[in-house]
C-alpha cells in the first residue's frame, strides 16, 4: 500500500524524537518490566536504531510503500527484534506493541503542528496509522515464525531426550519407551538406536514398552521396523515390557510377533540377553564360597576368575 507525506514523518520524527521516545518507552519499560528481560537501557538502543532507520526510509521518498527496497533495513530490524523477544518469551500482542506504541505520540505531535490544516492531517494521521498496522503485522508475522522454529526445536530435543539409548553389558543395549509412539518418534528412535549399535557393536538391543500406555496397531509396525532396522545392523532385539492388557491387544490385533523374542519385564528380557551373548551374573558370595571350597578339596574351577 502507498501513502504519502513520508518526508513530513521523517522531519517529524526527528524533530520530535526526544518527546516521542519519553511517551514511547513508558509503556514499553511497563510491558519489559513485567518479563524482566529487557532493561531501559537496552530499550532506548532499540528506539534509537528503529527511529534512525525509520527516518531513513522515510527520508528516500515522499510516498511510504512499506514493501520497497528502501524498507529492506527496518524489515531486517523488526525481524530480528521479533525473533529475540519470541525467544524471550514475549508475546505476540507485546511485541507488536513495540510498533505500536508510538501511534498515538505521533498523531498528538501532528495535531499540534497542523491544528490549522485539517486536511494534511487527515492526510498523515491515515499515513501513520496504515504504516505502522503493517509494520506491527509484520513483527506478527516473523513473531509467529519464530515461535514455531522455537517449538519444533524444542520438540525435537524433547523427542531425543525421551528416546535414551543405555549400554547394560557389553554388547547388550536398552531402549527404554515412555509415551506414545508415532511416526516421528518411531524415526528419532530407530536412528539413535542404529547409530548406538555402530557406536558399540552390540550384539543385543532390548527394547522396553513398560512405560508405553498403549498399544496399538500403529504402534505395533513402528516397533517391527525398528526391530528389523537393528536386524539389519547385526543385532537382535528383545522386547520386555509385555503386560497382559498389552499381550491381548497384540492377540487381538493379529498382530504378527512371531520372530521376536518378547518379555514381560526388563530384568528377564536381560536374563536372555546375557545367555545369548555367553555371559552370566552370580553373586560376589557365591564365588567366595565357591573358591573356598575348591581350596580345600584341592579343586579349581576355570570357569570361576582368578
Amino acid at each position: 500500500m502507498e501513502m504519502v507525506g513520508g518526508t513530513r514523518l521523517a522531519k517529524l520524527f526527528s524533530n520530535q524524537q526526544t518527546e516521542l521516545l519519553t511517551e514511547w518507552i513508558t509503556q514499553q519499560h511497563a510491558i519489559a518490566a513485567r518479563r524482566g528481560l529487557v532493561g531501559e537501557a537496552e530499550l532506548r538502543n532499540q528506539f534509537a536504531q528503529f527511529v534512525s532507520l525509520l527516518v531513513a526510509a522515510l527520508g528516500a521518498s515522499d510516498r511510504v510503500d512499506f514493501k520497497k527496497a528502501e524498507w529492506q533495513e527496518v524489515r531486517a530490524f523488526l525481524a530480528d527484534m521479533s525473533g529475540q523477544r519470541a525467544r524471550q518469551g514475549f508475546s505476540p500482542v507485546e511485541t507488536a506493541m513495540f510498533v505500536f506504541s508510538l501511534k498515538q505520540p505521533l498523531v498528538a505531535r501532528l495535531r499540534e503542528e497542523l491544528v490549522n490544516d485539517a486536511a494534511a492531517l487527515a492526510d498523515l494521521t491515515w499515513t501513520i496509522s496504515a504504516l505502522f498496522d503493517e509494520l506491527g503485522l509484520y513483527t506478527t508475522e516473523v513473531f509467529q515464525a519464530s515461535r514455531e522454529q522455537v517449538i519444533v526445536r524444542q520438540q525435537q530435543e524433547l523427542l531425543e531426550l525421551s528416546t535414551p539409548v543405555v549400554q547394560l553389558w557389553d554388547g547388550i543395549l536398552a531402549l527404554p519407551l515412555i509415551g506414545t509412539l508415532d511416526s516421528a518418534r518411531t524415526q528419532v528412535v530407530m536412528e539413535n538406536l542404529l547409530q548406538k549399535i555402530v557406536e558399540t557393536g552390540a550384539a543385543i538391543s532390548i527394547i522396553d514398552i513398560t512405560g508405553v500406555p498403549t498399544v496399538d496397531t500403529l504402534v505395533a509396525q513402528h516397533l517391527l521396523k525398528t526391530v528389523a532396522a537393528a536386524r539389519l545392523m547385526g543385532a537382535d532385539c528383545i522386547i520386555s515390557g509385555i503386560r497382559p492388557q498389552i499381550a491381548q491387544t497384540i492377540v487381538h490385533l493379529g498382530v504378527n510377533l512371531q520372530n521376536v523374542t518378547t518379555k514381560a519385564t526388563l530384568a528377564a528380557a536381560f536374563v536372555v540377553a546375557l545367555q545369548r551373548t555367553g555371559k552370566s551374573v552370580t553373586l560376589a558370595g557365591a564365588h567366595e564360597g565357591a573358591a573356598r571350597h575348591g581350596a580345600a578339596g584341592g579343586m579349581h574351577d576355570s570357569s570361576l576368575p582368578e
